[in-house]
């Protein structure tokens, strides 16, 4: 899922620029007729008084963008820097199973963030980048990075979005409390997994980049239909980690993670059915290509219905139909002929049937995908829950996996300078092949994370925070094999603090 997973402070800087790009989503109202406006009066230039028409209040539910829930700002162009140091304390620094080695984090970022408005154009820029020291042996230094970008053009009818979330991560994912690192840029939050770019638990200290590009466009056909495409490409690399590269010296990388590239496609069309109500059916496809050199291409077809109340509630659900294609997958075949595998074969004898043979072969599985999203904005709490069913990259561990994401965050402000937080994420990862020669030696994993934290500012610019997040990787008994009862957990306890400095944006208009 999962998933939407950086630093607090940084989310609440996209907050802010989620309610200045509130101005440029907000549709005008009709203007109130007078008698001596005449009926043939030509509407008047699109410029920064009358921005053109964005559907981005409530776009269709078979689109990417979600609606909006929070009051709209004024429109803001401007540059907003930011400074942020933190102080973990981790139970289990090295990330292994089984492990338990306390030791402490530090990390100095630095973030950078820009929000340009035009008539008809939005560009949003945001960077995070910095160190972490580990304070254990063969640890120590480690380079974040974080980039998302995201363009948007609007037209009379429409609009295009192209977005990108590049970073580069010493480590896996690790929820979204303080001192976590994410992969989420701009334009990017609430994407479903269906694209990629997550990671769904992780194993040691082993630094990878991943990408997350998409582009995706939405066409208004009546007042109340409209169509729209998305096309994605993701990618995640294991930097000496993977198979056919050289071993990484850092810890609990002696298993080799499986990097991955994805093409993601997704075609939809929708309706309004009521005042507060969406219909839409949904095309898409996934194709996946693994650094094993196993591919997997997944078509699904979605009957989804949204309910909205503007300024409070967005409810999503879709379900239906999976078709998997494994392409070339080994299959022990007994006395294989022309018409049961693609050759070669290669002889595999078992004491059962000395004449069987380990064949390439094709395989159509069909299966169920669907989802489930609910936002909604109390008088002084904010929540989103989400369900996701889709076939993920596996997070390294698997070539494919059918997995099962859920999630919950809520925010609450506590008097004027006081918010609190929770964020809650779990995910259920079954292996999509058979075969366990390469990744992780297991058929199933689960992912969980829970984190609590509070927030306080001081003044205009400073904020500090503290919280405290865990986080659970557990494989089934086969990880074990035949030696018996052996360490299939990994758990992490972590504590933080930190501080924020977040100055007030410098504006450009």
């Amino acid at each position: 899922m999962s998933k939407h997973h950086r630093p607090w402070s940084l989310g609440m800087l996209l907050l802010a620029v989620s309610a200045a790009w509130g101005q440029d989503n907000t549709a005008q109202p009709p203007a109130t007729a007078s008698p001596e406006a005449s009926p043939q009066q030509p509407a008047p230039a699109y410029g920064p008084d009358n921005p053109a028409p964005s559907i981005s209040d409530n776009p269709p539910i078979s689109g990417v963008d979600l609606p909006n829930l929070e009051p709209h700002a004024a429109p803001l162009s401007y540059i907003q820097p930011g400074a942020h140091v933190s102080e973990s304390v981790d139970s289990n620094i090295q990330n292994t199973v089984g492990g338990s080695e306390t030791q402490s984090i530090s990390r100095a970022e630095g973030s950078f963030e820009l929000h340009r408005l035009w008539s008809h154009y939005d560009l949003s820029l945001d960077y995070l980048g910095g160190v972490g020291y580990y304070n254990v042996r063969g640890l120590g230094l480690k380079q974040i990075e974080e980039l998302g970008f995201y363009q948007k053009a609007v037209w009379k009818r429409g609009e295009l979005g192209i977005r990108d979330a590049f970073s580069y991560q010493p480590e896996g994912t690790f929820g979204s409390a303080y001192g976590s690192i994410g992969t989420e840029g701009a334009g990017l939050g609430g994407i479903s997994a269906f694209f990629g770019g997550t990671a769904l638990g992780a194993l040691g200290q082993v630094p990878r980049i991943l990408n997350l590009s998409l582009v995706d466009v939405v066409e208004t056909l009546t007042p109340k239909s409209s169509i729209t495409a998305t096309g994605g490409y993701a990618f995640v690399h294991f930097l000496q980690n993977e198979p056919g590269t050289s071993p990484s010296s850092s810890p609990g990388s002696s298993t080799p993670f499986i990097g991955n590239s994805q093409i993601s496609g997704q075609l939809g069309y929708s309706r309004v059915l009521g005042p507060h109500d969406q219909g839409a059916i949904v095309y898409g496809y996934q194709g996946f290509q693994f650094s094993t050199g196993t591919t997997l291409h997944s078509n699904l077809v979605q009957l989804m219905w949204g309910h909205r109340i503007s300024g409070r509630m967005d409810f999503l659900i879709g379900a239906g139909p999976q078709f998997v294609q494994l392409d070339h997958v080994l299959s022990l075949v007994g006395n294989p002929t022309s018409a049961d595998a693609i050759p070669p074969c290669v002889p595999a004898p078992t004491q059962q049937d000395p004449t069987a043979e380990n064949c390439p072969t094709n395989d159509l599985r069909i299966s169920a995908a669907g989802r489930a999203r609910l936002r909604y904005q109390f008088p002084k709490t904010s929540l989103t829950a989400s369900y996701e069913h889709y076939l993920t990259a596996g997070s390294g561990f698997f070539a494919g996996a059918e997995s099962d994401i859920a999630h919950v965050v809520a925010t609450r402000p506590l008097g004027r300078v006081w918010t609190v937080f929770t964020d809650i994420g779990y995910s259920r990862n079954s292996r999509v092949l058979g075969s366990s020669d390469q990744g992780v030696a297991a058929n199933t994993y689960q992912y969980g994370f829970a984190g609590l934290g509070v927030h306080r500012m001081f003044g205009r610019n400073f904020h500090a925070f503290a919280s405290y997040q865990f986080n659970e990787v557990a494989f089934d008994s086969s990880f074990c094999g035949l030696s018996g009862p052996c360490n299939r957990i990994s758990q992490r306890h972590v504590g933080t603090i930190g501080l924020d400095w977040t100055p007030r944006p410098i504006r450009l208009d």
